[in-house]
């Protein structure tokens, strides 16, 4: 399947440890880029973020970011009833010798461990975001699929026009041979009356084999090909496609220099047209 680099997911869910949120977002890049931000609670969760994210996604900028919070419970105190009854009996066995001794209640609660707070169940945290991750990688991976049916779309388009392209130049090419024969026949008949009719034919053929495009064209045919077959692959395919739209502007610049005809010319620059636009396009696939 063919994937954008770019695309955006944001998923949520509330489970028994709390309010949690996934924001998983990236933009083109010539490698694979992960940035991960996650609250406190969450720290030692990074390492298995980038593994997971790593083995879903080849290319791209990613940032994943977590947010967390805590259930309304997490605000509770609780009294901690071992440490109470501790203090209890030490104040009932200070009155027998202390008879005006007087436990001051407010005083009693700022004693260290007497009111806690309820223990987190990290383990089912951590597994909540690590699965939370993963339903937002689904949507993150399906939002690049359905933006690269669109990319694959246009470049499927556009190799369509360099075929049409290139049949036309085909077809004229015997019309731009005979022409250009002529032309040069009538020149050197005027420059050289009196010279070797079998050198000037050997000039001759010199001339039309430097403007034969013949081979260029069939290699123009094979790069459609071969970027129809890429494009076919089930795997990502960025920089398969952006190393043939190199070969593809190689082709279409030695055709526009062998150009002696306003057809081929303006055909040329059609081509290169056509293959900027595949290429700005093949910079946003994975």
């Amino acid at each position: 399947m063919i994937r954008s680099m770019t695309a955006y997911a944001n998923m949520e869910t509330t489970v028994a440890q709390g309010w949690l949120a996934c924001e998983v977002r990236a933009v083109n890049s010539r490698f694979l880029e992960t940035g991960v931000r996650l609250p406190d609670e969450l720290r030692t969760l990074e390492p298995q973020l980038r593994e997971r994210i790593a083995a879903r996604l080849a290319r791209g900028k990613v940032d994943a970011t977590f947010r967390y919070r805590p259930p309304a419970s997490a605000s509770e105190l609780l009294l901690d009833e071992g440490t109470a009854r501790q203090l209890a009996a030490i104040a009932d066995a200070l009155k027998a010798s202390f008879p005006q001794l007087a436990t001051d209640f407010a005083g009693l609660l700022e004693w260290p461990g007497l009111l806690v707070k309820p223990e987190l169940d990290q383990a089912g945290l951590v597994e909540a975001a690590l699965d939370l991750l993963e339903c937002t990688l689904d949507e993150f991976v399906a939002g690049r699929g359905r933006e690269g049916d669109k990319l694959a779309a246009n470049l499927r388009e556009r190799l369509d026009g360099i075929e049409r392209i290139v049949a036309e130049v085909r077809s004229m090419l015997p019309d731009i041979r005979e022409a250009l024969r002529a032309r040069l026949e009538a020149r050197l008949a005027e420059l050289a009356r009196n010279a070797d009719p079998g050198r000037l034919e050997q000039e001759l053929v010199l001339q039309l084999s430097r403007v034969d495009v013949d081979e260029e064209l069939d290699r123009l045919d094979a790069h459609v090909a071969e970027a129809r077959r890429i494009l076919a692959l089930d795997e990502p395919v960025g920089r398969r496609l952006d190393f043939l739209m190199q070969e593809f502007n190689r082709e279409a610049n030695t055709l526009a220099s062998k150009s002696v005809d306003p057809r081929a010319t303006c055909a040329a620059v059609d081509l290169k047209v056509l293959i900027e636009q595949m290429r700005e396009q093949v910079q946003n696939l994975e």
